[in-house]
């Protein structure tokens, strides 16, 4: 199973910074990158048009949406359409980061709309789940995993090959420095894995499963070694080429 080294720039970099950014990349990546890895941009949505012609010729290096509104067009003041996105050269979009669950405020039926609607629309869906810290202190892990990804994929119906990732990035440790041991990694993404077995079937066991959560230069090598470990969704370590490179090629 190929690694995705995915970042999410979330509300960070103008067009022009965007596209210094992505093309750092690929000038520090392109020429080492492994062939069992790619590398997937989720910039804000001025700059994706800027970051997928940075990313033009590179076939191992793709471009995605951090939200989306689940249909076709209409009167929502402020959103985004899929067909918009695939406009711009989009071919992934995430669904449920917990920015988007917990600061934004949405709701496990809206989640499952969204995923199924951007498959629906061709797109490929990196799904996030992950725990708070008052959940893992109560012994929550297992059930919360189980839920979110039940909840997620309950309107999806027959997913393809390869349309779908899912990202598990413990609340607690997202932009606070703070990372799960290796042990708790195991441990969420083998339950991760069995649980996507039960709800996709063989599908499900060909499922990339990404870890999130104050992912740096200095752990990347050590996470990604990890069983069920199939590639790192970075936030704050993705915002210079530099710094992501060094996690692409760890």
């Amino acid at each position: 199973m190929k690694k995705l080294l995915a970042a999410n720039w979330k509300m960070y970099k103008t067009r022009a910074e965007a596209e210094a950014t992505a093309r750092d990349m690929v000038r520090l990546i392109a020429p080492s990158l492994p062939a069992d890895r790619e590398v997937l941009v989720f910039p804000p949505f001025t700059a994706i048009e800027a970051v997928g012609l940075a990313f033009a010729g590179q076939a191992r290096f793709g471009v995605g949406a951090q939200n989306f509104w689940p249909r076709k067009e209409g009167a929502y003041t402020g959103e985004i359409a899929p067909r918009m996105l695939a406009d711009l050269g989009c071919a992934w979009v995430l669904v449920g980061h917990s920015e988007r669950r917990w600061v934004l405020g949405e709701e496990d039926g809206l989640l499952a709309e969204k995923v199924a609607f951007a498959l629906a629309e061709g797109f490929k869906v990196c799904l996030c789940i992950g725990e708070k810290i008052e959940e893992r202190r109560a012994g929550r892990v297992e059930e919360i995993i189980d839920g979110q990804l039940a909840a997620g994929l309950s309107a999806a119906g027959d997913i393809a090959d390869g349309a779908l990732a899912v990202a598990y990035e413990p609340v607690w440790a997202i932009g606070t420095g703070e990372v799960a041991g290796p042990a708790d990694i195991l441990h969420a993404h083998a339950h991760t894995r069995t649980r996507l077995g039960t709800i996709l079937g063989e599908k499900g066991l060909r499922t990339p499963i990404l870890y999130g959560g104050s992912v740096k230069p200095e752990n990347a090598s050590e996470i990604l070694s990890l069983d069920n470990v199939n590639g790192v969704l970075v936030g704050g370590a993705s915002l210079t080429g530099e710094s992501f490179s060094r996690i692409a090629l760890a």
